[in-house]
């Protein structure tokens, strides 16, 4: 069942916070773009602003299941997998698919976060969460990301901006 009502993702330290009734429930370590932020399409950047969860993709689907144009390929990450094929972005587990609330920002013409295919999704184990290395999406572990599928309905709001979230709030997860 669905408890958190609002997700804030800060570029500055790396994570994704979560928040139901404005009391801090979830904090995670992510990894956003290697450009930074940015809007446009064609950046590689992670878009700033708010935006929704317009889509829930890969219930059901095993963990670390390989996702490619949001289907399933079949296949499971493994590191023998990863091995045949080195260069691959991979989408893992799970996606949230994140759509711009915000016109001439992150919404509509060239920037258009939905039509960018911006994702919450999951990565491989080996790769470094907490420092920018992706295309423009987020990338989180896959046993969080499961739990974050979980919890969030269709349509949350998801805030990303350079703002670290407070050290007091940081310490307060309930």
């Amino acid at each position: 069942m669905p408890d958190l009502d609002f997700l804030h993702i800060s570029l500055a330290d790396q994570h994704l916070y979560g928040f139901a009734h404005g009391q801090l429930r979830l904090r995670l370590a992510v990894s956003t773009a290697r450009n930074g932020a940015g809007e446009l399409n064609g950046s590689g950047c992670t878009p700033r602003g708010l935006h929704q969860v317009r889509a829930k993709i890969g219930a059901g689907l095993p963990l670390g299941a390989v996702l490619s144009s949001r289907r399933w390929t079949g296949e499971v990450w493994s590191p023998a997998l990863h091995a045949a094929f080195p260069g691959r972005d991979w989408i893992l587990s799970r996606i949230l698919w994140l759509s711009g609330c915000e016109p001439g920002v992150n919404r509509l013409g060239r920037r258009d976060t939905f039509r960018r295919y911006i994702y919450l999704h999951g990565t491989p184990d080996t790769q470094p969460l907490g420092i920018p290395l992706s295309h423009g999406c987020v990338r989180l572990r896959n046993v969080d990301l499961l739990d974050l599928f979980d919890r969030v309905p269709a349509h949350c709001p998801v805030r990303i901006d350079e703002a670290a979230c407070p050290q007091w709030l940081s310490l307060n997860i309930e």
